[in-house]
């Protein structure tokens, strides 16, 4: 493995060193159109990798993470979370059972804790399956709703963990609850 990796490294270190010869050696072979790509092909690779470096300040983290909430399934019942310092959650997700490319009807009720903004977030417990977090909208009585839909997963069972991200005045507090959903 380790191997190959530095077999992939000098591949591209020996490619990129061609590149930088055959500029310079032949400045002339290059007219305006190639110096445009060359210089648009670079601004995109540091673009990327600034996109890569500071892609934590788009995607928040926790200042607190509650292990995954055990002994509830999703799929058949609410479940109830007591907080860190009081206060308690309950979260649901209809229809029964949790199903993919289903639109879902998701439903928080919040006592004891002053909540500024309220988040749900799916991410695949083994595979990563892109950006998916909706705001659950406040009926000013600590309940909270929103609909989303899971995306399929190609290799057919899927282990989700959906996060409820908590914004309050002090911290951002992230309860995960752990499911499964079927091929389709």
């Amino acid at each position: 493995m380790v191997n190959q990796a530095f077999k992939n490294a000098m591949s591209i270190t020996t490619t990129l060193t061609a590149c930088v010869r055959f500029v310079k050696a032949s400045p002339s072979r290059l007219g305006p159109f190639s110096l445009i790509d060359l210089s648009l092909f670079l601004a995109l690779i540091i673009a990327a990798a600034l996109g890569y470096k500071y892609s934590f300040l788009l995607l928040p983290r926790a200042d607190l993470n509650l292990a995954p909430v055990a002994g509830c399934d999703l799929h058949t019942q609410a479940c109830p979370v007591d907080m860190p310092g009081g206060g308690r959650i309950e979260l649901s997700i209809t229809p029964h059972p949790i199903r993919v490319l289903k639109p879902l009807q998701v439903n928080a009720t919040m006592t004891g804790i002053a909540v500024n903004k309220l988040e749900i977030d799916f991410s695949g417990v083994d595979m990563d399956m892109g950006y998916n977090r909706q705001v659950l909208v406040s009926d000013g009585n600590g309940h909270y709703a929103g609909e989303t839909m899971l995306p399929v997963c190609i290799t057919g069972r899927m282990a989700w963990r959906l996060s409820l991200i908590i914004e309050t005045d002090r911290q951002r507090i992230a309860v995960p609850f752990v499911f499964e959903t079927p091929g389709r």
